[in-house]
């Protein structure tokens, strides 16, 4: 097997290699995110504004059978990168197999048992009556086609840990391009409603997950053959280990996600899940190039502690946290100065009943000032963010995981169950930027520790 491509990894200047690595993978988010925003967009325009609410209470559990990929990968792609530093073509290889065949069965194993069980799912989700059948016909169809995005999500992070990530960019765009036009196809054009949104969605699962098959077959260093498919002990035990902190922080975003819809159908109403369910597509969406650079990190670190190369792993960690906040900063200060003009994309006045019409009017009044709160401490997540992703790619599972689940599990979930017992539904949103100050605060402080412990050469 070639390492032609993974090698640079440990040769090339730090930045450069970060902006290669990270503006492919920002791009991609970006493409991918903005396929989740204006699907968002269309439903809430076309449909209507508890269409959204709809979409939102069906997140949590689609995100977290998509999460199974994503774990696998990112975790699994950590030990590839390590193997791939050190020269172990084989151990790669059994990674990537042991990854392909473990996504496969877990994540088939929950999608189904999501199917028989959607009844009594899609009320724990936060569903109310005035929405549940709307969620009820887009949760179906869209699981039918989960497997597929859980394997795309974990063929992603294994294309980016061989140092191809423009064939990942690749594989996020042509969804997101597909699922944009066969939603503008079957809500607008045929009149499909939220069925038309679902089989959209469907259709991009499909078409990238035909890509990162192509890509496995005819492009990749990993040509893989169905003896590296059998799970072996310890490759399965080492991906879990690293996984399971991936696996643990989008669990608990899930868990995160059915919590909010419910505390707000508690302390309010529909229109205020639809709130978040606009705030989290702002979430994806506005920071895209900050993910984009703490993906783009990954890698770098992990081939490079492999490699034992450790000044070129504290430069790239440097390097994230410097330009990653610069974006931060950008980002925040657009939030908070236009936050209007974000909600008014989710919603249409053209040719809309009184009800819809009434609906629109307090989204438009409820949200910029939550989205407002939701982002107020933007400009220093990226030590929390490059921070926790750094112990996973030199491969410390328990520092990783920790920190993993300090701003959601920690301090984020507390916080939303206690503050709206205070504040009302203000309580959620001031809840998210003194949940991040707070696991920036103690991820900033392990992160500092471990570098001046292991990465400083005396």
């Amino acid at each position: 097997m070639s390492q032609k491509k993974s090698a640079t990894l440990g040769t090339e200047p730090i930045s450069k290699l970060l902006i290669k690595q990270a503006v492919p993978a920002s791009i991609g988010i970006l493409v991918m995110s903005l396929n989740v925003i204006v699907d968002t967009i269309f439903v809430g325009r076309w449909i209507g504004p508890l269409a959204i609410s709809a979409i939102t209470v069906v997140m949590p559990v689609t995100f977290f059978i998509a999460a199974i990929g994503l774990a696998l990968g990112i975790g699994g792609s950590s030990v590839l990168s390590r193997a791939l530093g050190a020269g172990d073509d084989k151990k790669a290889l059994s990674v990537f197999g042991n990854q392909v065949t473990l996504t496969f069965l877990i994540s088939g194993t929950l999608a189904l048992l999501s199917l028989i069980f959607q009844d009594k799912l899609i009320g724990f989700f936060g569903a109310d009556d005035s929405f549940r059948d709307m969620a009820l016909t887009y949760y179906r169809i869209v699981l039918y086609g989960i497997l597929m995005l859980a394997m795309c999500m974990m063929g992603n992070n294994v294309i980016r840990a061989e140092g191809k990530p423009k064939f990942a960019m690749y594989a996020m765009l042509l969804p997101a391009v597909g699922n944009i036009g066969m939603d503008y196809l079957l809500i607008n054009v045929l009149d499909y409603g939220m069925e038309g949104a679902a089989w959209a969605t469907f259709a991009s699962y499909a078409i990238c997950f035909l890509f990162i098959l192509w890509f496995f077959l005819f492009k990749s260093e990993l040509r893989l053959n169905v003896g590296f498919l059998r799970l072996k002990k310890s490759i399965v035990k080492e991906i879990a280990g690293l996984s399971s902190v991936t696996l643990a922080r989008q669990g608990v975003i899930a868990l995160l996600s059915i919590l909010l819809n419910n505390v707000l159908i508690t302390y309010g109403d529909a229109l205020d899940t639809a709130t978040y369910g606009i705030i989290s597509r702002m979430l994806m969406f506005a920071l895209f190039p900050v993910i984009g650079v703490t993906q783009g990190f990954m890698p770098i670190a992990g081939y490079n502690y492999g490699a034992k190369q450790y000044d070129r792993v504290r430069e790239s960690i440097n390097t994230s946290i410097k330009y990653g906040g610069i974006l931060a900063l950008l980002i925040f200060c657009i939030i908070m100065l236009f936050p209007e003009v974000f909600v008014t994309l989710f919603i249409s006045n053209k040719n809309a009943d009184a009800v819809t019409l009434a609906n629109n009017a307090i989204l438009l009044d409820r949200t910029p000032n939550a989205l407002r709160w939701v982002f107020a401490a933007t400009p220093v997540i990226v030590i929390q963010l490059i921070g926790s992703i750094y112990f996973q790619a030199i491969g410390k599972v328990v520092p990783a995981l920790f920190l993993s689940l300090t701003k959601q599990g920690f301090f984020l979930i507390p916080l939303v169950l206690i503050l709206p017992s205070f504040f009302g539904v203000w309580g959620v949103w001031i809840a998210f930027p003194i949940a991040d100050v707070l696991s920036t605060i103690v991820t900033g402080s392990f992160l500092q520790r471990d570098v001046m412990k292991n990465l400083i050469v005396r």
